[in-house]
């Protein structure tokens, strides 16, 4: 078998146009795969592609402000900061009443970005009509959401360049086999094989290289894969947006305002308890920001309180507006964890799981674990923030007092080692301390219901 010049150029040339066309998929999924982690890092708190949430959907979002008479730019300045936008377009001050829950600013973000996100959002209308739904009845909050979303948090990046490598061998290898059957005294004989017979003539010969690639894409495959289980609820640096600015390094650090003062139940409860507006007001009677950038800030706790300052010193009007504050630190159902026992009995600083507040300008997040190491007196760990791993790692590394008078609880177990089991106790004090997992900290039923 004989191939003419022409043949040859258009396998090349078809080759040539399959690596192109994969190539330019791949920069165009990557704009996408963009578009998809800002909206997730960034906006899934708040809003969804398809149904209103906290937030109004996002689909076509920047249509309805064109038709709705915004300034040209004006949605751009509202993402960076809402605030701005609506003190200089009426339409985006109009769009501030939509919820009570004032929007986060993200000044970080750039137009390229936002089109970026706004471009992801609007290609999800055709992805749920193409299942047979309707908007309303797959969104990413739904059971069929949920699996996707779960999909989309594989490394496509790597499907796709596994994609591209493999049609670039397919037709590398057929221009290949098409010259070496041009070039042989065999042709006939050659052309009568197929690709799979081909490649099962080249496997036995190399079957040793084979069965140990093949090996190592096995373990490779499987170790992606509990990688990717292990991630599973991981929400580091996660933080929701708030419906009032409440920076902690103001108050706990520059005013030097105790944890405990306006978390007033986290010795005595199973939850640290969030400030009641009147707490905000034993200070804010007098403190009302006039002049100050916060002080729309402040007029917020006011009109939660029913407060009016325009009457002489104040009064309360009796017309008060819950705060709906966004949850951060959400334990699965079946987890039982108890703030006064850490606190209290256990001695942990805030610090330890929250951070350095005295230095956050911000209200709070989940802290990833390289940021809680940083800080001084930490227990160092490094399993994620919130996950099981680093529970138990903190019990088997945090020491307990004992005998010290300080504490009832411990003193009793104190007690009842000495005085019952002093082979046990000196077998426990034989690293120098008596840790939370010695005492029974690593325990099932102390943490799962």
């Amino acid at each position: 078998m004989k191939i003419s010049n022409i043949q040859f150029l258009k396998r090349y040339h078809v080759a040539s146009w399959l690596v192109l066309f994969f190539a330019i998929s791949m920069i165009s999924f990557d704009a996408s795969g963009q578009g998809e982690a800002l909206f997730k890092s960034k906006c899934a708190t708040c809003h969804q592609p398809l149904k209103n949430s906290t937030g109004p959907k996002l689909y076509q979002v920047r249509d309805k402000w064109a038709s709705g008479g915004a300034k040209e730019g004006s949605i751009y300045t509202w993402v960076n900061n809402w605030q701005t936008a609506a003190a200089s377009d009426p339409y985006a001050a109009e769009v501030s009443k939509w919820s009570p829950t004032a929007m986060s600013a993200f000044p970080d973000l750039k137009k390229e970005d936002i089109d970026a996100i706004f471009d992801w959002v609007d290609t999800q209308q055709e992805a749920t009509n193409n299942t047979g739904g309707t908007a309303e009845e797959m969104t990413p909050g739904s059971k069929e959401g949920e699996e996707g979303e779960e999909e989309g948090s594989l490394s496509w990046i790597w499907i796709v360049m596994g994609v591209v490598f493999l049609v670039i061998i397919l037709a590398v290898g057929g221009v290949r086999r098409q010259l070496k059957i041009v070039t042989s005294d065999e042709s006939e004989g050659q052309d009568r094989l197929t690709y799979a017979e081909e490649f099962r003539a080249w496997a036995w010969k190399y079957r040793l290289y084979v069965g140990l690639a093949t090996l190592v894409l096995v373990i490779s495959t499987v170790v992606t894969l509990f990688q990717g289980l292990y991630r599973i609820n991981v929400v580091e640096d996660y933080q929701p947006s708030q419906p009032i600015a409440f920076p902690h390094d103001r108050h706990a650090g520059v005013n030097g305002i105790d944890c405990k003062y306006c978390h007033n139940s986290v010795t005595k409860s199973k939850s640290a308890g969030i400030p009641s507006v009147n707490v905000c007001m034993n200070c804010h009677k007098q403190i009302n920001g006039e002049g100050k950038p916060f002080a729309g800030e402040i007029k917020k706790i006011y009109e939660a309180a029913g407060w009016d300052v325009s009457s002489g010193a104040g009064k309360y009007t009796g017309k008060t507006k819950p705060i709906v504050w966004n949850k951060v630190h959400v334990l699965p159902d079946h987890v039982y964890f108890n703030h006064s026992q850490h606190v209290v009995v256990g001695g942990i600083d805030c610090k330890q799981c929250h951070g350095d507040m005295t230095k956050m300008n911000e209200t709070v997040k989940v802290q990833p674990v390289e940021e809680l190491n940083k800080i001084e007196g930490n227990i160092k760990l490094t399993k994620p923030t919130l996950t099981m791993g680093w529970c138990i790692e903190c019990h088997g590394a945090k020491d307990v007092a004992l005998g010290n008078g300080k504490n009832a609880y411990y003193d009793e177990i104190h007690r009842r080692l000495m005085n019952n089991d002093k082979t046990l106790y000196r077998k426990y004090l034989k690293d120098g301390k008596v840790t939370v997992s010695e005492l029974g900290g690593w325990e099932c039923a102390k943490c799962h219901y």
